[in-house]
């Protein structure tokens, strides 16, 4: 068996230890080190290459945000699951874009944190219920503003292709190492892009514009 191996990152120290002790009972899971700080982290996270990071947004000095994006550049083998008292729409927006593989609020029961982690190690990413109806409400403001570009991001081609070939949302989500409510929001997301109501539209609006590719793989 394979150890995850974690590192946390939250100001507050009963948070962490609480943490660590959650995790410390799963047999796949060790916590290989923790801060307080994200330039503490950043400094740390080199010299022991977790798999996972979980971080806090709000926090002295180099905030969550921050720490993404010099992760995303500095240690791209590193996943990161976002876990904080911040829901606003904007946050989530922002650390989503910055990198982020996970986004739970601190409410969040102890099954879901170890289900996040163990999909976010196996490749996949995860946005809990809340947090995907807030980040979907902030889609479409930005939609109707027109300040979203309209070419598709590369992982909404490949769920666009599949799509298209008759893979449901549970395949394609096996074949992205993606949960399946993720594949969903994903398909949200690409019928506002494509100003779509069903998979059928979307699909030919895609092959007919040639955003992916008319003989796609077969479904397994």
């Amino acid at each position: 068996m394979q150890l995850i191996r974690l590192f946390l990152v939250d100001d507050h120290r009963i948070v962490r230890e609480g943490l660590a002790s959650m995790l410390a009972t799963q047999a796949d899971m060790q916590v290989v080190g923790e801060a307080s700080t994200g330039d503490e982290a950043l400094a740390r996270m080199g010299e022991v290459r977790p798999d996972i990071l979980l971080l806090d947004l709000e926090m002295p000095g180099l905030d969550g945000v921050s720490v993404l994006e010099r992760v995303r550049t500095d240690l791209p083998s590193i996943r990161t699951i976002i876990l904080t008292a911040y829901g606003s729409d904007q946050r989530i927006l922002d650390a989503v874009r910055a990198g982020a593989h996970g986004y739970l609020l601190k409410g969040a029961g102890l099954d879901e944190v170890l289900h996040a982690v163990r999909v976010v190690a196996a490749g996949g990413s995860l946005l809990e219920p809340a947090v995907t109806e807030r980040l979907l409400g902030s889609m479409e403001q930005l939609l109707r503003s027109g300040s979203i570009a309209e070419m598709l991001t590369e992982r909404e081609r490949m769920i666009l292709t599949y799509m298209a070939q008759g893979f449901s949302n549970k395949m394609i989500g096996q074949e992205l190492h993606l949960a399946e409510r993720t594949v969903k929001f994903h398909t949200t997301i690409l019928f506002q892009k494509l100003q779509a109501s069903n998979r059928a539209q979307a699909v030919a609006k895609a092959l007919q514009e040639r955003l992916i590719p008319f003989a796609p793989p077969s479904p397994p």
